[in-house]
């Protein structure tokens, strides 16, 4: 009986009666140390496994940061940077594009 009662609620489209978990739980309500400004430079710093020692070659090349985010797999590859650094900036412009992700400020000890 149970059974049925539940096939006809999720066919009639209340299965949107369960809530989602709350999302703020997820997310600190302090704020984060993010980079205010992100250039080339600090973006591939942040993305770091040596994927910063490309920063002269990107920015004499590509020059915005805003070209590095639409930039594709072709053109990294005619600039000579290998598979496995192209691979990683693609994956984080994408995070970046998406809101997923951005390159958190290095700590100052001084």
């Amino acid at each position: 009986m149970a059974w049925l009662q539940l096939q006809r609620i999720v066919t009639k489209g209340g299965a949107n009666l369960i809530s989602p978990l709350p999302l703020s739980r997820f997310f600190s309500k302090s704020s984060s140390p993010y980079v205010v400004k992100v250039g080339i430079p600090e973006f591939l710093n942040g993305i770091g496994k040596g994927v910063e020692s490309h920063v002269p070659k990107l920015e004499s090349e590509i020059g915005d940061f805003q070209k590095l985010l639409l930039t594709r797999t072709l053109k990294l590859k005619k600039l000579g940077i290998p598979c496995k650094h192209r691979k990683l900036i693609l994956k984080y412009t994408h995070k970046y594009r998406l809101g997923l992700w951005r390159p958190r400020v290095e700590s100052i000890n001084a």
